[in-house]
């Protein structure tokens, strides 16, 4: 669909991308992996058609649609979220209103057998057909249901686009892109900002309803999930793998191994060969001999080794001073905004030396919770440090607040104080900002770079508690590990925010669950966790609101209990109550899953049928045109059902 020749991009004598080649075919879905700085953005950009290569070009079909999705966008602030969203049917709109002018047109004219006339009927034949396959009488159901699965709920959906966060606007843009169903996507770093829930349902968007995706993620998760090819940007060229991207990392160490034991057994050969001919060069006897040699020599084609990009992150947090046993404990601390409660009746104690997560969906009071701890904002209940604690702390804007006109090195120097300063070009080049790197200015580091830049005064003091929020967005996946592994090794306490699941696992060892102004307590991994709220379920996505709420308050560190399952007594219910309103439940549920079971049909059926509908033999079938819209009403008709089931469930687990 999209193919790239020979692409090269030069920035005043350094070479980006040298001469690279691939082909985006139809339902590929493309991991474009690569260092921060490496030009996967670049390249997505010049794809876009935003950006010009220095040489090269990108051959596309005529009249392909391709949607791009930037890290960083600009959002007209004048509409509400359904608003912005419905923008990705504007061209609808615009014909539906076409198809109306044309038929006013038709009734005010009396010329019913001229060619004009027969013309215009055409025309708005065709347009009624096209609207009617587009289904635009259903787009609000398509928007709304595309907003909720990015984690939006029904009251936002007239809000104003500015009241929202960076990363809540970005997930409005991705809703736009994704409801437009263009040919190819271009996604990047799509899941920055969207929370484990709304990640799992793109997931399932990409893997049913895309058809050719590239993507630049550093959630290795979401990247085995959902792509089946990988093409590594290194030094500028690109390396190509059919698979996914944990199988390419084995691939490339598998392929690299095999190169150097290749390359290692023909230098060998080739020493011998060198040897013999200057032993016996000089030798009448052996003129024969070496002349032989010197063509064989000729011939051999050298064995190259794939080169590697050598900069590597060094990561090491400073030894941290001894805490207290309990560097941090709550009691019933609570936090609210006017009328709205973010959080309530919060219990929790972490010990010294855990790694912790916090989860949830954004807005469910992660980041709250954070600012208490590091007393940014007033709160009730109680919350103590513990004895010589010092924090650590690194924001999800942390990057974002850096002075775009210092350099590198000014940055760190102007935080540092002490013996510290004599080292600040070591520590640099530990960061792979070494040498002319350190005088770049800010304003033109990668997304990457400047969250490299931003850890980096994270480390200029000794702490004893860490508390990262949102460490890993736009970093890249070799310095994940590498701040990974440094957080495992780091012996004070760590608290992180995230919904980087690969990052997670094996990292934290106790999981906090936000939600519904609850924080329950997880013990167990990231993966434990997700088992338990059955997470990696998709059909789960759209009941799974808040955190199940036990009938009773759960005492953190204890298992939490579904409803159905908690203790029955100390609720307001009678018994025989409760057991009529359990059976109803059940029934709702079982109903629900029978609805999904049709939507999935429906759907396949759907998709199968526009394949054909595209064709010039499917445009001209009217017959099966009235199939396809026959089946759409069925998908609506249980779609809504299915709907109003979920809405009936929300209601009856409000009554446990």
């Amino acid at each position: 669909m999209l193919s790239i020749e020979n692409i090269t991009v030069e920035f005043g004598g350094f070479t980006l991308l040298d001469k690279i080649s691939f082909v985006l075919n139809k339902n590929e879905r493309v991991a474009l992996t690569g260092k921060n700085g490496a030009g996967k953005s670049t390249l997505l950009k010049i794809m876009a058609g935003i950006q010009s290569a220095t040489k090269g070009n990108v051959s596309t079909p005529k009249d392909i649609t391709i949607g791009y999705l930037p890290q960083q966008m600009i959002l007209d602030d004048s509409r509400t979220v359904m608003e912005e969203a419905s923008l990705a049917f504007e061209h609808l709109q615009q014909m539906d209103e076409e198809l109306n002018r044309l038929h006013n047109e038709m009734a005010e004219r009396t010329d019913y057998e001229s060619d004009a006339y027969h013309k215009i009927i055409e025309k708005a034949t065709d347009l009624q057909e096209l609207l009617q396959i587009s289904d635009i009488h259903n787009f609000e159901a398509k928007v709304e249901k595309t907003l909720m699965g990015l984690g939006f709920s029904r009251s936002d959906f007239n809000r104003p686009t500015k009241e929202f966060s960076g990363g809540w606007r970005m997930r409005i843009e991705l809703a736009k892109i994704l409801l437009q169903s263009p040919e190819v996507l271009l996604l990047d770093e799509p899941t920055n900002h969207l929370d484990i829930e709304s990640i799992q349902w793109l997931e399932n968007f990409l893997l049913n309803e895309a058809n050719a995706v590239m993507l630049v993620s550093h959630d290795r998760a979401f990247l085995d999930a959902v792509t089946n090819r990988t093409i590594e940007i290194v030094l500028g060229d690109v390396h190509d793998y059919k698979v996914n991207y944990s199988k390419y990392v084995e691939l490339r160490k598998e392929r690299r191994e095999q190169q150097i034991r290749s390359f290692e057994n023909q230098q060998k050969q080739i020493k011998e060969t060198e040897d013999f001919i200057e032993r016996f060069r000089y030798k009448p006897t052996k003129s024969n001999q070496v002349q032989s040699r010197i063509k064989q020599l000729d011939k051999i084609e050298r064995i190259e080794v794939d080169e590697i990009d050598s900069s590597r992150l060094n990561l090491k947090f400073p030894p941290a001073p001894r805490s207290g046993s309990y560097p941090v404990v709550m009691e019933d601390l609570y936090k609210n905004y006017g009328d709205h409660m973010v959080i309530k009746d919060v219990n929790l104690t972490i010990e010294r030396g855990e790694k912790i997560a916090f989860v949830g969906k954004n807005g469910e009071g992660k980041s709250t919770l954070v600012k208490c701890i590091m007393s940014q904002i007033d709160f009730g209940g109680k919350l103590e440090l513990g004895h010589n604690v010092s924090i650590g702390y690194f924001a999800q804007n942390q990057a974002q607040m850096l002075d775009d006109n210092l350099s590198v090195f000014e940055t760190i120097d102007d935080v540092a104080i002490g013996d510290i300063r004599t080292k600040v070009r070591d520590i640099l080049g530990a960061f792979m900002f070494g040498g002319e790197a350190s005088d770049k200015k800010v304003k033109v580091l990668s997304g990457g770079e400047r969250s490299r830049l931003a850890m980096i005064r994270l480390l200029l003091e000794p702490v004893n508690l860490l508390i990262l929020d949102e460490p890993t967005n736009h970093l890249d996946l070799a310095s994940k590990d590498v701040l990974k592994k440094a957080i495992l090794e780091f012996d004070g306490t760590a608290i992180i925010v995230s919904h980087d699941r690969d990052f997670l696992d094996g990292l934290v060892n106790k999981v906090y669950e936000f939600g519904g102004g609850r924080v329950l307590e997880h013990i167990g991994g990231i993966y434990d966790y997700l088992s338990k709220k059955k997470l990696d379920s998709l059909q789960q996505l759209e009941l799974s609101k808040s955190p199940t709420k036990p009938a009773t308050e759960p005492v953190l560190g204890t298992k939490v209990e579904s409803k159905v399952n908690s203790n029955l007594s100390t609720n307001k219910l009678s018994y025989q109550e409760q057991k009529e309103l359990n059976s109803k439940i059940r029934k709702v549920e079982r109903q629900i899953e029978q609805d999904e079971v049709k939507i999935e049909v429906y759907e396949n059926e759907i998709s199968t049928m526009e394949v054909y509908l595209a064709s010039p033999e499917g445009a001209s079938d009217m017959n099966y045109l009235q199939k396809y819209l026959d089946i759409k009403n069925k998908l609506d008709k249980v779609m809504n059902k299915w709907e109003r089931s979920t809405l009936e469930l929300e209601k009856l687990q409000e009554g446990l």
